[in-house]
This record gives C-alpha cells, sequence and structure tokens, in this order.
C-alpha cells in the first residue's frame, strides 16, 4: 500500500514538473526586427560559403525566406519554432514565423537553419496572400540536397519554392517541412 501511494506521488509530482516548468521558467524577449536582421544576414553569408552556386540560385529567386535559427525539442510530444525574414529583391518585405508539433518517439533538442527561395512570383504571391502558410497543404518545398564537390546544380531545379536545411556541419539530409506552419508576425 505503501509503494502505490509512493508511485502515485511520484507520478503527481513528475507531472507537476512537466507542466508547470515551461511556465515558471523566466520569459524569453521576442527578437525585434534589427536583431532579426542581424542574424538573417549572417546566416546568408554562411550559406553562400558552405554552398557552391548557392550565391547564382539566391540572385534567381524572386525572394529568399530565411530562419536563421529553427529550435525543434521534444520528450515524446515536440516542437520547433524559429523567427526569419522574407526578402524580396535584397530588401525586408516582412517578418515571420515557422511552428510545428510532433507526436511520437522523440528526445533532445537541435537547432539548424531554414532558407527558403520563392523562384516564380506566383510562388510568392500565393505565399504572401495565404494567412499561416502550411508546408505540404498551400504550397509544397522541394529540400535541395547538396551535389558532388559541395554544390547545388542551379540548372536542375525547376521547383518553384525550394529550401534549404542546414546546421554548423552543413546541408542536412533526409530533413522535411511538410506540416510546418509559416505565419507573418510584426516586429
Amino acid at each position: 500500500m505503501r509503494v502505490g501511494s509512493r508511485i502515485r506521488g511520484g507520478c503527481l509530482a513528475l507531472l507537476i514538473v512537466v507542466f508547470a516548468a515551461p511556465w515558471a521558467a523566466t520569459p524569453c524577449k521576442a527578437a525585434s526586427g534589427p536583431e532579426i536582421e542581424a542574424e538573417v544576414g549572417a546566416t546568408l553569408g554562411e550559406f553562400f560559403r558552405k554552398v557552391g552556386l548557392s550565391r547564382g540560385l539566391a540572385n534567381q529567386a524572386v525572394a529568399i525566406l530565411v530562419f536563421p535559427t529553427v529550435v525543434k525539442a521534444g520528450f515524446g510530444i515536440g516542437g520547433e519554432y524559429g523567427e526569419g525574414a522574407l526578402h524580396i529583391r535584397g530588401q525586408t518585405a516582412g517578418y515571420y514565423n515557422i511552428l510545428s508539433g510532433s507526436i511520437g518517439f522523440q528526445l533532445g533538442a537541435q537547432a539548424r537553419s531554414v532558407i527558403i527561395m520563392f523562384m516564380t512570383e506566383q510562388a510568392l504571391a500565393q505565399f504572401q496572400a495565404t494567412a499561416g502558410w502550411k508546408v505540404g497543404v498551400d504550397g509544397s518545398i522541394t529540400i535541395i540536397a547538396i551535389g558532388a564537390g559541395g554544390a547545388i546544380d542551379t540548372n536542375s531545379i525547376t521547383s518553384p519554392v525550394v529550401g534549404f536545411i542546414f546546421d554548423q556541419k552543413g546541408l542536412m539530409y533526409n530533413l522535411t517541412l511538410e506540416g510546418s506552419k509559416i505565419t507573418r508576425i510584426y516586429r
């Protein structure tokens, strides 16, 4: 009987910690526009240095949406979140966040950068006209892998929206943005 009470008490304490800890933590401050811009510039610079021919592809794009840091974390139930900026012809056209959730076996956290290039005016117009653009529902993003020699083949890219996911080591493979929701935010 005492063992059962201890187990129930331990489970109750664990539940309280799991559900109360996020609210007890120090609240984080949302990034300002200039802070997002600085991170976007640094991320694009790193991308151009690490991925051959990426600058040429960026010059062909109508717009580029950059999320410098997308944090993914989970313990059974997971989620990811990041903030970034949309650049149209080199000028900031707005700030956005990316958000997704998942359920299943997962444990830990990771940070990555996401760059999405709109290659056609129509793809960009559709993105801007949709409040809460869901990847895979409102539009699809073709994730580009790096080729031999550390470069991308810009001639073979025919998709209206292409994406790159990378971390400090370089482009990441076998990842998807499917189910992520991208929403405009105001800074």
